[in-house]
């Protein structure tokens, strides 16, 4: 009976906040919250919560295990990513700290955890912002994850010294745990691609990370996040993260649930999350500003900082368990950042372009190396996005045409290129500050390739801009989509799976015309 009510609830608010433009877990929050108010104001019961419970740490866990499928060290071993990450949290903490008790009135060490809790940033909005506009891989997205990573562990380590727990004498077995990653890599090569990945998943998050690290007196989250990060460099490591996707997010629904059911919110608690809502432009003019410390350019700066502007879940995690009174004041402000983030990272690209001649003045001379101006020399046709579709075009190009050149903004994907002999630069389309540093002399026909319909639109109409008059062409899923590429300035824009079966056709026709020899 409860779980149709938490469900019913749920989804309702879910599709209510989504039809307004803002993350579900808004809705999934106002739901706990009304169903805290329907338990005081009405004869129902929600007597059934050690069920939430359960399913709220768990998606915790599930949450923590896909972050370490991220923790690459290389990806997080940059100045930017532990300075700028290192240092907003420490100025943060200086800043809000004494404010918070001067404010409420409150003692040092609350006023420190608070502080700490209102350092992080949404891993799960930001994520999901910059997976939705397929930035995940550009630069700046690259960025705001690896600083979004670091507070992870921050986050981690004040919840482990929080807790208090004293590690029995068996937690020194997790430094043998790095022996264990061969036989993790076979065991993932070994689930194929259907529910044996997926209860794999289960098996390391909750069992052996969760369960087991907690039968050793240490923190259940650690081990989960751990037992992601030793899969990290597994070429699968990005299929196992999507496979528990959605059961992650049910189980994380949960958690939200979980908070407003805890009780409604009083008058202390809307006013603290007002004057946090208030101070949140500070966060991200803090992050843009460390950022160009570490010579970033303006624009993947602002773009960064805008995806890092808002209160997080971590924030909720920690408070439960260091401030779990302050937890219900803590979720209302998480609420209110996702209402001002979630619009704002959505024109983040139109809005920099209004205040970019502002912003520039702010950079350094020098630039950091991923940013640097790009000549193309003699180079005579280009693939922009050296995915499936642009690799297969580059090869088949690579034949007969000498000066070839192929960019993409991934530089994993870069670097594979570049091992396998191909021509591969690192470029993010949607950076008008690249655009502004091209040099194209000798170029006579680009291909756009990109996963994005944004970065193709805005691709073809930089090319146009710079004067380019030479071929462009495109590919894309939908026939709406191909109207706006051609719009921008794109001679061609063909349906990928109209292509794919010409292709195909194609085949049987070769094979018709020229039969195999009858043996």
């Amino acid at each position: 009976m409860y779980e149709i009510i938490w469900i019913l609830f749920a989804f309702s608010m879910g599709l209510v906040a989504k039809a307004v433009k803002l993350p579900p877990l808004v809705g999934y929050l106002v739901a706990g919250f009304a169903l805290s108010g329907l338990a005081v104001y009405t004869p129902l019961t929600l007597d059934n919560g050690e069920a939430l419970d359960h399913i709220a740490h768990l998606g915790v866990l599930l949450l923590l295990f896909t972050v370490g499928l991220k923790l690459k060290v290389r990806s997080i071993l940059r100045p930017e990513v532990i300075g700028g990450s290192l240092l907003h949290f420490a100025i943060t903490c200086l800043i809000f700290t004494p404010g918070i008790h001067l404010l409420a009135d409150l003692d040092w060490q609350t006023s420190f955890l608070l502080a700490v809790a209102l350092s992080f940033s949404s891993t799960v909005l930001a994520a999901k912002v910059l997976e939705a506009k397929r930035e995940l891989r550009a630069f700046h997205g690259r960025v705001a994850i690896g600083i979004l990573i670091m507070q992870d562990l921050i986050a981690l380590l004040v919840m482990s010294v929080a807790a208090g727990k004293t590690p029995s004498a068996w937690a020194l077995l997790v430094f043998a745990l790095p022996l264990l990653r061969p036989m993790l890599f076979r065991l993932l090569d070994a689930s194929g691609h259907d529910e044996m990945l997926v209860l794999l998943g289960l098996l390391l998050a909750l069992v052996l990370g969760g369960s087991g690290f907690e039968a050793v007196g240490l923190s259940s989250e650690l081990g989960a996040l751990i037992f992601g990060a030793m899969l990290a460099n597994h070429p699968r490591a990005e299929e196992l993260g999507r496979s528990l996707w959605s059961i992650k997010e049910v189980f994380l629904v949960g958690f939200f649930l979980q908070i407003g059911i805890g009780g409604l919110p009083d008058s202390q608690a809307l006013m603290f999350a007002l004057v946090a809502a208030i101070a949140l432009p500070l966060k991200g003019i803090l992050f843009f500003f460390l950022l160009l410390l570490f010579r970033l350019r303006a624009r993947s700066g602002f773009l960064s900082s805008l995806s890092l502007t808002n209160y997080s879940e971590f924030g909720l995690i920690v408070a439960s368990v260091a401030l779990p009174e302050w937890l219900i004041p803590l979720a209302i402000t998480v609420a209110l950042s996702f209402v001002v983030s979630a619009p704002l990272n959505r024109m983040a690209h139109p809005l920099y372009e209004r205040l970019s001649r502002r912003l520039v003045r702010f950079e350094s001379q020098k630039h950091h190396p991923d940013e640097q101006p790009v000549s193309l020399g003699n180079t005579r046709v280009l693939v922009m996005g050296m995915g499936r579709t642009g690799t297969a075009a580059y090869d088949q190009l690579a034949r007969t045409e000498t000066s070839l050149l192929g960019m993409d903004s991934d530089p994993a994907k870069m670097e594979k290129h570049i091992a396998a002999q191909r021509n591969v630069l690192f470029a993010d389309a949607e950076d008008t500050m690249f655009w502004e540093g091209l040099h194209m002399p000798d170029l006579k026909a680009v291909i756009l390739s990109m996963n994005d319909i944004e970065g193709k639109v805005i691709a073809a109409r930089k090319l146009r801009q710079k004067g380019f008059s030479g071929y462009i062409v495109a590919h894309t899923m939908y026939p709406d989509e191909a109207a706006k590429i051609k719009a921008a300035g794109a001679d061609e824009a063909y349906l990928t799976m109209s292509e794919t079966g010409v292709a195909l056709a194609s085949h049987i026709t070769d094979f018709t015309l020229h039969p195999l020899p009858t043996p």
